[in-house]
């Protein structure tokens, strides 16, 4: 799987930097950052803001606000010194990257309150992008990050867009600066770090479809398994969750986990929804296990805990689940976890055993 951390954020900011340094003589301070209210000063001042703080916020391990601290720059500091600034933040933020465990989450508000060192290196790259454009078109100047990159930050920060032939294009129509045929003008966003659901043994972390495709391919997503690693069952379901991706109909909040042991932060199984609430606020949730991880209550425990978080929410009434008639050891997963069984109907394939669980 291709990786977002310290190597990532380096490349974007030197492509970013290398850029602006052949401005550095122009007037940053009365000059407007494209569409924004802020001079091209102040944004580029904001760049190394956010490359620090996102380097605090991991390092501090903050998770209930941000680490109380900010930089200022020494008076007379003069373009080229911004852009050192920068250069030193981003190495900071880098360094941090690369020493900071997989498991570790801190805070950041958008949406779920926390992101883990892929998040961080992601929102990293967004800033410098998306800043470096708004300067860019502030001081006449063309700019094209690398397309690579800015379909790895639509793939992480942005699962409720439906990608485009052009990333780079995407990634400013869905940030509210620019226009895609077909799509209506986009006037508030905020990107979205994947959605972490504890449970008492385990974290279900949500699979972006970064992951997604990794897992769909045969790859471990990012995550590192138990035994053989992922059953088959949770590659189908990413391969599902790339789909709706690439229709532009995936709801992150309705997708899938995977289920990570928290005492080694290995993955031991896949558990999600078959996709949002429908009419009646019913809701279905599928699962498997690493057949290494069986035995042990994982299944019941992260079924509970999902099923929970689900029913917490407005739009849904019940929760709903099916498995075959031979699999004993699901029935049992499920009649544990709370659920009752009730009658087939029209949506159940034929054979199966229907299982409910109401708020």
């Amino acid at each position: 799987m291709r990786t977002m951390g310290g190597e990532q954020v380096e490349e974007a900011v030197a492509s970013a930097v290398a850029l602006l340094r052949t401005a550095v003589d122009r007037d940053w301070e009365t000059a407007r950052a494209g569409r924004l209210e802020w001079s091209c000063r102040y944004t580029a001042e904001h760049v190394a803001g956010d490359l620090i703080a996102y380097a605090g916020q991991l390092a501090g391990r903050a998770t209930d606000a941000y680490v109380p601290f900010e930089i200022t720059f020494d008076e007379g500091t003069d373009n080229e010194g911004v852009l050192h600034v920068i250069e030193t933040t981003c190495a900071l933020l880098a360094a941090t990257l690369r020493t900071t465990p997989r498991e570790v989450r801190a805070f950041h508000p958008y949406p779920y309150r926390s992101a883990n060192r892929e998040g961080f290196a992601s929102m990293g790259i967004a800033e410098v992008f998306l800043h470096t454009h708004d300067i860019a078109e502030g001081l006449g100047l063309a700019y094209e990050p690398p397309a690579r990159l800015c379909a790895d930050v639509l793939a992480r920060l942005f699962p409720h867009v439906q990608p485009g032939p052009d990333p780079w294009r995407t990634l400013l129509w869905a940030t509210g600066r620019g226009d895609l045929p077909g799509r209506a003008p986009v006037t508030e966003w905020r990107w979205r770090n994947n959605l972490v659901i504890p449970a008492e043994r385990l974290t279900l972390q949500g699979v972006t479809p970064a992951a997604a495709t990794d897992l769909a391919a045969g790859g471990d997503g990012g995550f590192e398994w138990v035994g053989s690693g992922p059953f088959q069952g949770t590659r189908d379901a990413a391969t599902m969750l790339l789909k709706a991706y690439e229709g532009g109909v995936h709801r992150p909040e309705w997708g899938v986990f995977a289920l990570v042991r928290r005492e080694d932060g290995r993955a031991v199984g896949g558990m999600g929804f078959h996709g949002p609430p429908d009419e009646d606020g019913r809701v279905e949730i599928g699962y498997d296990l690493a057949e290494a991880a069986r035995g042990h209550g994982y299944a019941t425990e992260a079924l509970r805990a999902l099923s929970a978080w689900a029913l917490a929410r407005e739009e849904v009434t019940s929760v709903f689940a099916t498995t075959e008639p031979a699999n004993v050891a699901s029935q049992a997963v499920i009649t544990r976890a709370g659920f009752t069984r009730v009658a087939g109907d029209e949506g159940q394939d034929e054979g199966q055993l229907a299982y409910e669980l109401r708020g």
